[in-house]
């Protein structure tokens, strides 16, 4: 039976108790890559934040229409109005064209979320697909006079939005970076913080790689693409509804493209977008930022090539709340590479026959338990605390059966794949426990010879602190 699910709202900026706009279903939107290059284990960490809460959020009885897009047109070089597009930028530098940079970089991005364990996407839309929904946004919204038309690109008025600072909480002054200056500054702009919903192959825009026939034109450039902002509102709105449960994204969203979706969205549908706005912390490496210019925008192919199994850098991003930062060591990553196989190592004994008969108190306890770890999750998706409880289940005297049964439980929550963990043959466990007598005798060449012939058998014995870890070859 389900208690109360509370969630942390960035909109109303406390814990809310979650009520789902039908019983039992949550509608949940994720702001995905710009797949323009490959992501770094920061923004990996991000879709992994959004993976535990939609598992968490099954595991407590709801049903999860979840979709996470891919942008592969309209966002610039910065989050504003500014720069060249960075999927243009990014054809340009490999000498492809946008359409094939999208597919290799969401090529790559796919076998990462698939290494991470990552869920897969009710619906996962690319930008390009959904040009003739945004531009009917767009239309509704000039329309209804909450859009003008410049030569350079059709743009939202702020200043027709209700409350448009709503979400960051920030002074209306203090949100005219969102507009974009420089070189693309547009002098017929009403307010610098007015931001694009469209914008025409004109200007700095001329050598546009991905460009649409449009309605619009102040100057015969009639040719444009999206702004980054409607994408998002465009995608919401055709697979989901004019209002949702759940919106996530990085907390860098949220005085820009949050807070734009927001006045687009619900200047043309007349609704809220979304009931709850969850925002995930940062990543940093060495206590700064993450960041690919700087070189520490570490690729999990760069772990991996270090010897680091995806589910251990999974297992890294458990130890920390979604809300909070986490920071990013080679010497944590390793720490939490050995934890990882600590935890697989218990699930192997206990699959292979290893483990407690249990006590009187065994089935108390297995309750108390599921309640708790039930109760850290409905507590605004505490993960580290389930991770804990989890631990707590690895180091108990429940019975064997029982024990496994939680882990099994719990790991699926977690995402780590406990149930593949390997189960090793009797024969084979019968050499590694008689390898380890061996050992602790002192008898090294009876030890070299068991191990010989544990390889023999396809397997490996390795020794750590927690004891012998058998492997496959």
């Amino acid at each position: 039976m389900r208690e109360m699910l509370r969630v942390y709202n960035t909109l109303t900026r406390q814990k809310e108790e979650f009520k789902p706009i039908t019983e039992d279903k949550v509608l949940f939107y994720q702001c995905g890559p710009t797949v323009y290059w490959t992501q770094h284990i920061g923004n990996l960490r991000a879709m992994t934040m959004a993976d535990l809460i939609r598992r968490s959020l099954q595991y407590l009885g709801y049903e999860v229409n979840f979709v996470r897009n891919y942008t592969d047109v309209g966002h610039l070089v910065s989050d504003q109005d500014e720069g060249e597009d960075k999927m243009d930028k990014g054809a340009r530098a490999e000498g492809k064209t946008p359409a094939e940079i999208a597919q290799k970089y969401i090529d790559i991005f796919e076998n990462d979320t698939k290494a991470l364990n990552i869920l897969e996407p009710t619906h996962k839309p690319r930008a390009t697909e959904y040009i003739e929904k945004m531009q009917e946004m767009v239309s509704a919204l000039l329309d209804k006079g909450f859009a003008y038309i410049t030569p350079k690109a059709v743009y939202f008025d702020v200043s027709k939005a209700k409350n448009y600072t709503k979400l960051s909480g920030q002074k209306f002054e203090q949100n005219i970076v969102g507009a974009g200056s420089g070189d693309v500054s547009d002098p017929e702009k009403k307010h610098p913080a007015d931001f694009a919903l469209w914008f025409f192959k004109t200007g700095v825009h001329s050598n546009a790689l991905q460009t649409w026939d449009s309605q619009w034109s102040a100057s015969g450039k009639a040719r444009g693409f999206p702004g980054w902002h409607i994408e998002c509102s465009a995608m919401i709105k055709s697979l989901l509804g004019d209002t949702i449960d759940i919106h996530m994204g990085g907390v860098e969203h949220i005085p820009v493209h949050h807070t734009n979706e927001i006045a687009q969205s619900e200047s043309v549908n007349g609704v809220p977008l979304s009931n709850y706005w969850l925002h995930n912390e940062h990543l940093t490496v060495n206590g700064g930022k993450m960041a690919k210019s700087q070189g520490t925008g570490f690729a999990l192919s760069e772990l991996t090539e270090k010897g680091c199994a995806p589910l251990a850098l999974r297992y890294f991003f458990l130890q920390a709340h979604y809300r909070s930062k986490q920071n990013f060591t080679w010497e944590s990553l390793d720490a939490a590479q050995t934890a990882y196989r600590r935890l697989q190592s218990v699930v192997a004994g206990l699959k292979s026959g290893q483990g407690n008969q249990g006590t009187s108190e065994s089935e108390e306890k297995r309750q108390m338990y599921l309640a708790q770890f039930r109760d850290v999750l409905e507590d605004d998706f505490n993960i580290p605390q389930a991770l804990a409880i989890t631990w707590e289940v690895a180091k108990s005297n429940l019975m064997r059966e029982d024990q496994l049964d939680l882990l099994m439980e719990f790991g699926q929550v977690l995402g780590l794949c406990l149930g593949e963990v390997l189960r090793v043959p009797r024969e084979v466990e019968e050499l590694v426990g008689q390898r380890e007598e061996a050992r602790k005798v002192g008898n090294y060449a009876e030890a070299d010879r068991l191990r010989e012939e544990i390889e023999k058998s396809g397997y490996t014995a390795k020794d750590t602190p927690e004891g012998p870890r058998v492997e496959k070859k």
